[in-house]
């Protein structure tokens, strides 16, 4: 049984892309002091710039974990120099990767970042990067065991509003 990444159809993406919109958009409101209408708003647009044809965007890679016939996740990372990219250099960004809670535990996000990492070397990309909200150390750690380094932080401190 071995995990492989295959292209996302529209089909397949389509599900993924509302729950990418709201999961987003609570992260947004709980770390960036967001109001939840606020952070919905910015999720969503931020989804319409970085996937404006689906699937089909440019420089966008799409790819649907499974083992065997079982889909067990998905990861989306943008390559470098196109619309959207968090880098205009030569790194590509890791926008997003799942794997679906009946399936964690088990290595997958691990192999999916691995497989990911030596498409990106066929492509002649350098350098991966991505984001992590502070919170989340469990990604931290599978990150950090794959050799992420913390580029830059950032730190935020939440004020009473004044009387």
């Amino acid at each position: 049984m071995e995990l492989t990444l295959t292209p996302m159809s529209e089909q397949e993406l389509t599900p993924l892309r509302e729950s990418l919109e709201e999961v987003y958009a609570e992260d947004l409101a709980a770390h960036r002091g967001l109001t939840p209408q606020a952070a919905r708003e910015r999720s969503a647009s931020q989804l319409r710039e970085l996937l404006p044809a689906g699937v089909a965007t440019e420089g966008a890679l799409l790819r649907v974990a499974r083992v065997d016939d079982t889909e067990v996740g998905w990861i989306w990372v943008t390559l470098p120099g196109t619309p959207g990219a968090a880098d205009k250099g030569s790194r590509a960004w890791i926008h997003n990767i799942e794997v679906h809670p009946a399936h964690r535990g088990r290595g997958h996000a691990r192999r999916m970042i691995q497989l990911m990492e030596a498409e990106l070397a066929q492509l002649g990309v350098p350098e991966l990067g991505l984001n992590v909200f502070g919170t989340n150390t469990v990604a931290i750690g599978l990150y950090r065991s794959l050799g992420f380094e913390v580029a830059a932080q950032q730190m935020v401190k939440r004020l009473d509003p004044a009387d």
